[in-house]
């Protein structure tokens, strides 16, 4: 598993395993999954947000195309 999620995971409360989740935190695990989303999420509008490629004269296909790139690299996904 990519390690920016699992250090989100551990920021919740879910221990990813070989075989599995386990919560590690006394926390309820739909709460702790919800976390983990919303995380992932602000995560994502932040780096979005927080880009160098906002200005006012971009099309809007290649602003997005520019978010998801950034989005990508964030987590360490491939284009």
């Amino acid at each position: 598993m990519n390690d920016k999620f699992k250090e989100i995971a551990d920021r919740v409360g879910l221990g990813i395993r070989h075989n599995g989740i386990v919560l590690t935190k006394d926390v309820d695990a739909a709460e702790a999954f919800e976390q983990f989303a919303q995380t992932i999420v602000r995560e994502c509008v932040g780096v979005v947000e927080g880009g160098n490629f906002l200005h006012d004269q971009a099309p809007t296909a290649m602003l997005a195309k520019e978010c998801s790139g950034a989005i990508k690299r964030h987590f360490g996904l491939t284009q």
